[in-house]
């Protein structure tokens, strides 16, 4: 996969994707991709307004793209739910569990969840359950692509404390869920394996990309200069979302895809470069 960029992506006419999160960053540009090489892509997104200009910037950009919106609140999951119910796609090929929060000040999910670990883990984590009954049926080619982080490195997850009551930290917390998306991830493609599915589970991480996650927590608690250290970080080290999200393409499109699969950028870059095929998608102290 060596130089590997999004022209090419074979062609995916016929196949429907939902992308969470896919009003910004790394979620959009996986849904322009996809949408550009003629898949109709479901735009799950908390906010329909942000959502609805998503969906009009795709169209602007690749002209004849099939995109539709749909909210999706993965902190609440009666929203999950609800997102779920309301699938009308008569098929689904892909899933791609891209929504995320980062280094979040301390918040709970409408289910009193600590927020980083649910929505980064538990609402993907549900939404992918009731989601499999279509991926079963969309036969080969079907697959769960997870968004990780180099980050899941950092943090293993406690299950005697997966709501850090004993001490918050938001790095650890982050750390924390993105390791349970490779942990998942790991379990889901054995449980696939075993049960002879066609459909595959393969999990991303984007490297240092330059999206607005970093920037969020800062903007949500007015630190203006943590804010504007973050946007410098994303101006001068960061790689371009388009960049970014070559690994979560290959992992949902690649030909050679397997169960188990974790692409990313080279080792020697960790944060930048094409995407290569990386460890099993497993975290420490799996």
């Amino acid at each position: 996969m060596k130089g590997w960029t999004s022209s090419d992506i074979p062609d995916q006419t016929g196949r429907t994707a939902v992308v969470t999160g896919a009003n910004s960053g790394l979620g959009f540009v996986t849904a322009r991709e996809l949408a550009r090489r003629g898949a109709r892509v479901v735009l799950g997104c908390r906010s329909e307004r942000r959502g609805a200009e998503a969906a009009e910037r795709i169209g602007a950009q690749a002209p004849g793209a099939r995109v539709e919106v749909a909210p999706l609140d993965l902190a609440d999951l009666a929203s999950v739910r609800a997102f779920a119910a309301e699938y009308e796609g008569d098929r689904l090929d892909l899933l791609i569990n891209n929504a995320g929060v980062m280094a979040l000040p301390h918040r709970r999910t409408a289910d009193g969840f600590e927020m980083q670990f649910g929505v980064n883990h538990l609402g993907h984590f549900a939404l992918t359950g009731l989601l499999l009954p279509k991926l079963l049926e969309a036969g080969p080619g079907a697959r769960v692509v997870t968004v990780s982080s180099f980050m899941h490195m950092l943090g293993t997850v406690d299950p005697r404390d997966l709501n850090m009551e004993r001490g918050y930290r938001r790095w650890v917390a982050y750390a924390r869920s993105k390791s349970a998306n490779l942990l998942f991830t790991h379990e889901l493609a054995q449980r696939l394996r075993t049960a002879g599915a066609r459909l595959v589970a393969a999990a991303a991480h984007p490297g240092y990309a330059a999206t607005n996650l970093m920037s969020a927590a800062p903007k949500m608690e007015g630190h203006r200069a943590k804010e504007r250290f973050m946007e410098i970080g994303n101006r001068y080290f960061a790689q371009s979302p388009e960049q970014g999200t070559l690994p979560v393409l290959y992992a949902a499109t690649g030909p050679d895809v397997r169960q188990d699969d974790f692409f990313g950028p080279p080792l020697q870059g960790l944060w930048r470069g094409s995407p290569v095929r990386s460890a099993r998608a497993t975290a420490p102290g799996a």
